[in-house]
């Protein structure tokens, strides 16, 4: 019977009902040691009777540094079952967990086929998985769980992870619920005391209570050891230990009263971590114990033989058992474990129980640890790769062979995602190495840890002492990044630091080549536009764009994203737009979710700025999702900055201003531009003209040199001011110098409509002319480069200085239009002002409802599924590209199609599904 728990149980009980009837979920069940976790999940795995599948698993510490050995116990025994998942993604899980020699090093493809196996798991039967002890979980594994448990939906699969809230390492699993278990209350602790300590004399119990503290364990654990006469050892300690503490210390205790052969037997168990019998025995004759030494720990309940496995009561009992012995005792332990462990399939653990029994320098053990880490490349697990290369560099006896294995480890930290352990692996290796190539990768490495945190200077000065260092030797890596280097600087604002950046690509005298000459071209383009001369800058960084010379396609997907931030200052809407959502379908198909924030917070800002505000709210959102599940933050503070303007352009102020709240305070480049721009277009489209001039003077029309959202926004900040008559010359100016160096219609629109705007009222209306019909110029085929968005407030304008001028007949085409254009992408009070101004001209047009436009009622995910399906993909081929499941993905199709008035795919194929 479970004390207490009433609540707790019920709500694991509706997750397995909700399973049943075809509903998902994932919850993280935490608390500190000993307070219920697995006990909740024996529950749950009883509960789930004979119509439920259950897989089980346990992280196990010792285990933590193998790749996808946790996915390996809870997958192994469905494994068969790959063979029904896509290719790719059969040869990756394969890979990852060992059963072929095929590289499984796509960790966010991994855990989409771990996603596609449970949906295809649970199309027989509902599904349940547990997983205990997961901050125990080696990292790879941990991330393709996590990755499959964030996309369930509609599969009929329920994932229960129990972790431990302290002394255990974290395991953040941001986007799962959790369920916090606390420590019982009086009546509960009394009464499963009453249980187990009926016996005792009342002041014993009273004793066990009061330290006990609500901790189900504990109650039990210090009722056996007040038996066994071990309470006063410990008593007058329990008032300042944690619960974790003393029930270590009470197994400790306990295991300190066995025989020493026992004692040796329970260590070798607790150092191996798959408690195989044979190789514990193998290892434990060496130390003089045999199998007859298991019964005194059996007697005491502290393990018991299953399957062939030695299994701990609990994992503290393994902990007390190995942090317990003496450190010589641990060392002969693993050592003993190296030599009893077979040679075939064991060379990783070997090598790890070796680096474990090793005190010094040796090169035999680092040479074997890199072997291991060579494996946990080709099956992705980075973190493994990083910490076995660490361990081989602390026993490497040569300083070269030190350097160059710490290098390696941040590389592997930085794949990993541990920027800042990255940066103090490559802190440690970089005044060792002498390899111009590791050289340079290791100060790329260097540079993210600023990066990320926002310290944009320290970045630029990394990248640049990496490109000079590489200069002679690799010209066309010292390149990138001395374009990179001027990347993380021109947003700063910084015009001295951006002209030395220009400066130092000049001194270097980089040779001229396709791979070298673009990027110092594009580098000194992007030093021209900060100085205010785009005439100059913008042909440079677009002839880097348009790529003649195939240079970008030679780069990695990182690296072209690096580039692609910057393809809309060309103005080339078009162009930005097809180059990265290129770049977006190859990290679709490598399944590179690592650079997908990045790829999808650009294209996101290329669909605001073209005004296909559906696209931009698809994007950003997936874009938002996917970084903060890797950890991207600063990506996605970029994401709500763009879904923070689509919000102010629909009048919703209450969205508009928790997404800019929610853009971190360290953000201060660009993310505040973005905030502060979007509040601004809030507030303009309010009629709010002060206050919008007001944030868009607190970030000046000259930032408009050094901020790609400022520089698209310069005409709110026109508009504001013309409507209070307030100067706007300045940031007018800005605007054109720029528009003209593009060579783009829509930007000779905009720009015209904004000399209307500051024009004498009888000299405006041509302006307004001139400019829609540039518009229209451009919005032919399929409004490509139209800016639709820009396009509907220029005739806005133009309609109302018509209505204002007499022309009430002329007035209305353009009212029209626009009104079609705000009310197709919900801009509420734009649209409230063009339906204000048609009635103004004698003609009235209702509001618009859900029903003229379905699409409006179809979520992001939704529109993304029903624009796949449409140009005739599976379901499963959707969800390759989207990471869903395919039952999830006919679960958004059951729910678009009656939303859209069809019933099949090829009903959807007849529908305008395009940008929007």
């Amino acid at each position: 019977m479970l004390h207490g728990r009433d609540d707790e149980l019920a709500a694991i009980d509706a997750l397995l009902a909700g399973a049943r009837a075809g509903r998902s979920a994932a919850v993280v069940i935490r608390g500190e040691a000993g307070i219920g976790k697995s006990v909740l999940l024996d529950h749950a795995a009883a509960a789930a009777g004979h119509d439920m599948r259950v897989l089980r698993a346990t992280g196990i510490e010792s285990e933590s540094e193998l790749p996808f050995a946790g996915l390996h116990l809870l997958l192994g025994r469905s494994v068969d079952r790959t063979d029904a998942l896509p290719d790719r993604q059969a040869r990756a899980l394969r890979g990852a967990l060992g059963l072929e020699e095929i590289p499984g090093g796509d960790r966010p493809l991994v855990g989409l086929a771990v996603l596609t196996l449970l949906a295809e798991l649970a199309d027989e039967r509902p599904l349940l998985c547990v997983v205990d002890d997961a901050h125990w979980l080696d990292h790879a594994s941990a991330d393709a769980l996590l990755f499959a448990a964030r996309r369930l939906d509609a599969e009929g699969v329920v994932l229960l992870f129990a972790a431990r809230d302290l002394h255990a390492p974290p395991f953040p699993a941001p986007g799962i619920a959790e369920l916090r278990l606390a420590g019982l209350d009086e009546t509960a602790a009394t009464a499963l005391l009453d249980e187990h300590a009926g016996d005792l004399p009342r002041h014993a119990r009273e004793q066990i209570l009061g330290e006990a503290r609500g901790n189900p364990l504990a109650l039990r654990e210090l009722t056996a050891a007040q038996r066994e006469g071990q309470i006063p050892a410990y008593a007058h300690r329990a008032a300042a230990q944690p619960n974790h503490t003393r029930l270590q210390q009470t197994f400790a205790d306990r295991i300190g009263t066995l025989p020493e052969a026992t004692q040796t037997l329970l260590l070798v168990a607790a150092a191996e971590v798959t408690c195989d019998l044979a190789v514990v025995l193998g290892a434990a004759g060496r130390l003089g114990a045999s199998v007859e030494d298991l019964e005194p720990a059996e007697r005491k309940e502290l393990l018991h033989l299953t399957d062939g496995q030695l299994m701990f009561r609990h994992p503290l009992i393994r902990t007390a058992a190995y942090r317990g012995a003496p450190v010589a005792r641990r060392i002969a332990a693993h050592r003993a474990l190296a030599e009893a462990l077979p040679c075939v399939g064991n060379i990783d653990r070997r090598a790890w129980h070796l680096a474990a029994a090793t005190t010094e320098p040796d090169e035999n053990v680092a040479s074997l640890l890199e072997r291991t880490a060579e494996h946990a490349r080709a099956r992705g697990g980075y973190a493994a790769v990083a910490s076995a290369c660490e361990r081989a560099a602390q026993l490497s006896p040569d300083s070269r062979d030190r350097a160059r294995r710490l290098a390696l480890a941040a590389r592997a930290a930085a794949d990993a995602g541990w920027i800042e352990r990255a940066a103090v692996l490559a802190d440690q290796a970089a005044p060792h190495l002498t390899d111009p190539l590791a050289r340079a990768e290791l100060a790329q490495v260097r540079a993210l840890a600023p990066y990320v945190r926002g310290l944009r200077k320290a970045a630029h000065a990394t990248l640049l002492q990496g490109a000079s260092a590489a200069a002679d030797h690799l010209p066309g890596k010292a390149a990138f990044m001395l374009f990179d280097a001027m990347g993380v600087i021109w947003a700063t604002g910084d015009l001295p630091a951006t002209e030395e950046t220009a400066a130092r690509v000049t001194a270097l005298e980089l040779p001229a080549a396709p791979d070298v000459t673009p990027f110092v071209e594009a580098a000194g383009g992007m030093a021209a536009i900060a100085r205010g001369e785009p005439a100059t800058g913008v042909p440079a960084l677009a002839r880097l764009i348009e790529d003649p010379g195939g240079v970008l396609g030679r780069l990695r997907p990182m690296e072209r994203a690096c580039v692609l931030e910057w393809a809309v200052l060309t103005g080339d809407l078009d162009a930005a737009g097809e180059l990265t959502r290129a770049l977006e379908r190859e990290c679709r198909d490598q399944g590179a979710v690592g650079v997908l924030p990045e790829v999808l917070r650009d294209l996101a800002r290329v669909e605001l700025f073209r005004g296909r505000h559906y696209d931009a709210r698809i994007t950003a959102t997936e874009a938002l999702r996917v970084a903060e599940e890797t950890g991207q933050i600063h990506f996605a503070d970029d994401a709500r900055g763009v879904l923070a303007h689509l919000a102010a352009a629909e009048g919703d102020e209450e969205n508009t201003r928790a997404l800019t709240a929610g853009v971190r305070a360290h953000r201060t480049e660009p993310g505040e531009e973005w905030t502060t721009s979007a509040l601004a277009l809030l507030d303009l489209g309010a009629g709010r003209y002060e206050e919008a001039l007001r944030r868009r003077e607190e970030l000046g029309a000259d930032a408009a040199r050094h901020s790609i959202v400022v520089l698209y926004t310069l005409p709110d900040h026109v508009e504001a001011a013309a409507r209070l008559g307030a100067p706007a010359h300045h940031a007018l100016a800005r605007f054109e110098e720029w528009a003209r160096a593009t060579g783009q219609p829509w930007a000779e629109a905009v720009t015209l409509r904004c000399r209307a705007l500051l024009a004498p009222e009888d000299e405006a209306g041509p302006l307004y002319a001139r400019a829609v019909a540039l518009h229209e110029q451009a919005v032919v085929p399929h409004e490509r480069g139209g800016r639709s968005f820009e396009r509907a407030r220029t005739e806005l304008l133009y309609g109302e200085w018509l209505r204002r001028a007499g022309h009430r007949a002329d007035a209305r085409p353009p009212l029209r239009s626009a009104l079609d254009v705000f009310e197709r992408v919900c801009a509420t009070p734009w649209a409230d002002r063009a339906r204000a101004e048609l009635r103004a001209t004698g003609e009235a047009r209702p509001r618009r409802t859900e029903e003229a436009d379905p699409f409006a009622r179809l979520t992001p995910q939704e529109l993304q599924v029903v624009r796949l399906a449409a140009t005739g993909l599976t379901n499963r081929d959707i969800g390759a590209q989207l990471f869903l499941s395919p039952r999830t993905v006919g679960y958004h199709l059951y729910n678009a199609y009656p939303k859209l008035g069809v019933a099949s795919r090829a009903e959807l194929a007849r529908l305008d599904l395009g940008g929007r």
